[in-house]
């Protein structure tokens, strides 16, 4: 990712961090996907923001390019599992026991995956796909 992308990218992070809409920055990240493709951070960021906003389906096709460029993120799983919920795909239990997985293996990953679930039930407080998915995933 060029030095230039990667700045919009951590602003556009800030930006998030404060508390700015979703809908204000799918632009932004969907700009960053466009220009740095193979950028699994910002697909999984664009996941995110596309669930915030209600737009399971957008959700499901950007976590999924976010998987198949990093197969070992836990958050593009838990994405791609609460997309796939939200646009009733399937490879729900599958999502769920890769990030399970991968979260075994650390302890900071675990940190932050919990850390996103609150942040998202703070944005979205009824978020039901989001509250199953944190059940399954930190119930394990």
């Amino acid at each position: 990712m060029a030095l230039k992308s990667e700045e919009i990218f951590n602003d556009a992070i800030e930006r998030y961090q404060a508390g700015e809409d979703p809908s204000t920055l799918i632009p932004v990240f969907k700009d960053i996907c466009d220009s740095a493709r193979k950028n699994s951070s910002a697909w999984t960021c664009l996941a995110w923001l596309y669930l915030l906003d209600d737009r399971p389906l957008l959700a499901y096709k950007a976590a999924r390019k976010a998987v198949k460029l990093n197969p070992d993120d836990p958050q593009a799983r838990v994405n791609l599992a609460i997309a796939s919920i939200e646009s009733k795909q399937k490879g729900v239990r599958e999502q769920i026991d890769r990030a399970i997985q991968l979260m075994m293996v650390s302890s900071e990953w675990r940190s932050e995956i919990q850390k996103n679930f609150e942040d998202g039930l703070n944005r979205k407080p009824d978020w039901k796909s989001l509250q199953r998915v944190q059940s399954w995933i930190l119930e394990a």
